[in-house]
């Protein structure tokens, strides 16, 4: 199920990432990205890097990574949390 879960993260980042301007052209600028990002369209710019994420985010759902990478960074606040074997 999570590599089904992945694959639609991939997928739907790849899209966001390939149709950027296909979405800002049907659902408008972000004022936010054009104030805050000025090089290539902000919009357009903010629509990849999401893109990007999510596809980061689906190959860490994929190899069952993302609990190692949450224990990574956030590890020192949680305390004495440890990732269990086999989960």
């Amino acid at each position: 199920m999570r590599i089904f879960i992945g694959l639609l993260m991939v997928a739907g980042g790849a899209v966001l990432t390939l149709k950027a301007n296909w979405i800002v052209s049907n659902f408008g600028y972000s004022e936010f990205a054009e104030s805050n990002i000025k090089m290539y369209g902000g919009s357009r710019l903010l629509w990849k890097l999401i893109g990007i994420i999510a596809i980061f985010i689906g190959f860490l759902v994929i190899t069952n990574l993302y609990g190692d990478l949450i224990l990574m960074f956030f590890g020192s606040t949680l305390g004495g949390l440890k990732q269990t074997p086999g989960y």
